[in-house]
């Protein structure tokens, strides 16, 4: 089956660099079982996913001059072995090793003549874990009609549902002549199909209020977002190389709803005020200049439920809307941890959580484990907008709070590793899970080589917000 690429799609196939690969990773740590969990039972589990989500048996195919769109063709020399990969850690693997591992492994260019992602079995990692490392090239994840392979292979109980039979047959590639015809056949037929569109367009607008509203929410949350800016100067904002660093915080999710209950915020308004305390300590260690009226800004997208707030228990499985743009400035020259917070609670007051500026609008029901394709989701939304007007990504995704099994093995910890954008060298995924809250931090190897302070400046970042809240 032949499909073009979406305008939205194609913009992330075409962005990417050498530098700046294009690919959201997710990181899981995984209870060893007392059998293992083998090779080929992680791969048996793919195998049996891959009907949900048919975009990881195609490959992308160019067409010749860049007449149209590249297509969706089904890939006939598929190979499972290829993208489902081995790794192990010298035993007892640390989790240093480990993230050092994860580092390497995301500097590397996926193969472009193949489907565009991976799937590492990392073993050897101490007390007992193993850990399961993918990369989804973004034009893979659209939220509605592909989903991150790491949503589909997580379930609710340790016993795998049953599947029936996939019986997958390949549609017959293309030639290079005939992609090239239907681009010439697709550009002739163009401006009768434009106007259908535009027809639909308006029909959909004046015949339903609801719709007329939402536009009007859309095209605020655009001006308002374009009003911003360029973002302040920062050493966040540099040149970014080839290589990675890449380390991990946790937190206890009780911990950042105890500060929410005692200022009346939100639990993702704790989080930022968390970072923004972190980054002022970051700072100063560097010996930066930080005066008090010194921002970071951050887009913040923010995952919306229709009845239930971020750090609900619902999680996958209930409807989720879209995700949202959000721009928001960290004060980090303030030195109060309260005021902090209470700034930042401000802003999001004032922020529109109703209206998505991409195609993020995804099935109604989200099954499976849904932090890996709303990662993607947000760093879809951050790409739409210059990477100028903020500093950094901040992905924070409500997840599951209750045990999650991959292959029947027990999900102990999830990461979201959030690809780098242009000139920012720092981006930072926060996924909640099971009573917990888990920070992955994607560095610049070169420009944060002190990426590893992070984790213990957002322990005490948290731990000033705690003290006072007693």
């Amino acid at each position: 089956m032949v499909t073009r690429l979406s305008a939205s799609d194609a913009s992330f196939y075409h962005l990417e660099n050498t530098a700046t690969p294009m690919y959201v990773g997710s990181l899981s740590i995984l209870r060893k079982p007392r059998a293992g969990l083998s090779y080929d039972t992680l791969l048996e589990t793919v195998e049996r996913r891959l009907p949900q989500i048919p975009r990881y048996r195609q490959k992308i195919r160019e067409v010749t001059l860049g007449l149209a769109r590249p297509v969706w063709v089904d890939d006939p020399d598929f190979d499972i072995t290829y993208h489902v990969r081995r790794s192990a850690l010298p035993s007892p693997g640390s989790d240093v090793q480990l993230h050092e591992l994860i580092a390497r492994l995301g500097s590397r260019p996926l193969d472009r003549s193949r489907p565009l992602w991976e799937m590492y079995l990392i073993e050897g990692l101490a007390k007992n874990r193993i850990a399961i490392y993918t990369k989804s090239h973004q034009a893979l994840v659209n939220g509605m009609t592909a989903l991150e392979i790491g949503h589909v292979i997580a379930d609710r109980t340790q016993k795998p549902p049953a599947f029936g039979e996939d019986i997958w047959i390949p549609g017959r590639e293309p030639t290079n002549g005939q992609l090239l015809l239907g681009a010439v056949g697709e550009w002739l037929a163009r401006p009768t199909m434009q106007l259908q569109a535009v027809q639909s367009t308006i029909s959909d607008v004046v015949t339903n209020s609801g719709e007329l509203a939402d536009l009007a929410r859309r095209l605020t949350d655009v001006a308002r977002t374009v009003a911003r800016g360029t973002a302040p100067n920062s050493p966040l904002n540099t040149k970014v190389s080839r290589n990675r660093r890449f380390t991990v915080a946790t937190g206890s999710l009780a911990d950042y709803r105890l500060v929410r209950s005692r200022y009346d915020c939100d639990v993702n308004d704790v989080v930022l005020a968390v970072i923004a305390g972190a980054l002022r300590n970051w700072l100063l260690s560097r010996g930066e200049p930080v005066t008090t009226s010194l921002t970071v800004r951050a887009m913040a997208p923010t995952s919306v439920y229709p009845e239930a707030d971020l750090d609900s228990s619902s999680g996958p499985g209930q409807a989720i809307s879209e995700v949202a743009p959000f721009l928001v400035d960290l004060p980090v020259g303030e030195g109060n941890a309260v005021v902090r917070l209470s700034q930042i609670a401000h802003a999001t007051e004032s922020h529109s959580a109703a209206a998505s500026l991409v195609d993020a609008r995804t099935i109604v029901t989200l099954s499976g484990f849904a932090p890996p394709t709303l990662h993607a989701m947000g760093t879809r939304v951050a790409t739409q907008f210059s990477a100028r007007q903020f500093n950094l990504l901040i992905t924070n995704v409500p997840g599951p709070q209750s045990q999650m099994y991959v292959a029947g093995t027990k999900l102990l910890e999830t990461y979201a590793v959030p690809p780098l954008l242009h000139n920012q060298v720092l981006a930072i995924g926060v996924t909640s899970y099971c009573g917990n809250l888990y920070f992955g931090i994607n560095a610049d190897r070169d420009a944060m080589s002190d990426v590893e302070v992070l984790p213990s400046l957002l322990a005490e970042s948290l731990e000033e917000l705690l003290e006072a809240a007693q």
